[in-house]
């Protein structure tokens, strides 16, 4: 499932190198009005979704957590403190520097990839990351990575878009088709930018496709938590 994702740009089938080329336009594109967007899209509820996931994460003092794909730090900054190191690990340079303007706290920000992370092994406490695991360019080779970093008994909590139930299928399907693109026009004047967003989350691995590929990458104890009704998923998972 997750070879199939690497080689898609939402509906379109492209190479790579070409879908790693494409995701990083669209989120140079989209950097400045991102949560804004995201805010309107949602109606706000991400931000509850982000809250639980920073909750279970249950930051402590001392610990090194890594925001993957953090982008503006919103994530982060929920669970940074001074006695503890929260680091922002991005590709967009453009995201983090709308972050940094933003003003968050004692955030680290550092560049760097999914499938690369700039990070020791056995190193991070904890790694989360919302809604930016569908945007790697090799989500198998991801999973590794994040495993490689953790210490022994870290976690890895991600927060995506996920499977919805079929009794409000039909209404996100709508929303999310029609609505959402001319919410993109009108905003952040990229509508080509959140059709890819939203043909993304289709291509992605449901529930327990995810499960399978975090277990599969080496993380035990894997669960997860369906948010609004399985519009969103929190999956969780310990490096033993």
């Amino acid at each position: 499932m997750g070879e199939e994702l690497d080689k898609t740009f939402g509906f379109e089938d492209v190479e790579p190198q070409e879908r790693q080329k494409r995701v990083r336009q669209v989120f140079q594109a989209v950097a400045g009005r991102y949560d804004l967007m995201n805010d309107v899209m949602s109606f706000g509820i991400h931000r509850l979704w982000k809250r639980l996931m920073a909750r279970r994460a249950d930051p402590k003092p001392e610990q090194v957590i890594v925001d993957l794909a953090g982008g503006t730090g919103d994530v982060a900054a929920l669970m940074g403190d001074y006695d503890r190191s929260v680091i922002v690990c991005d590709p967009s340079s453009a995201m983090m520097t709308a972050g940094v303007m933003r003003g968050h706290g004692p955030l680290t920000w550092v560049a760097g990839s999914g499938e690369a992370l700039p990070f020791p092994d056995n190193s991070v406490d904890t790694l989360t990351i919302a809604f930016g695991l569908r945007n790697v360019t090799q989500l198998d080779a991801c999973l590794s990575e994040i495993h490689r970093v953790l210490k022994p008994g870290g976690r890895m909590l991600c927060l995506e878009f996920s499977k919805p139930m079929p009794l409000i299928k039909p209404f996100y399907d709508f929303h999310s088709f029609h609505i959402i693109p001319r919410l993109g026009a009108w905003i952040a004047k990229q509508p080509i930018a959140y059709t890819y967003l939203v043909e993304s989350i289709r291509k992605f691995p449901d529930q327990k496709e995810l499960v399978d590929l975090m277990e599969t990458a080496g993380f035990k104890s894997v669960r997860y938590c369906n948010l609004s009704f399985g519009i969103a998923c929190l999956h969780v998972g310990e490096k033993g």
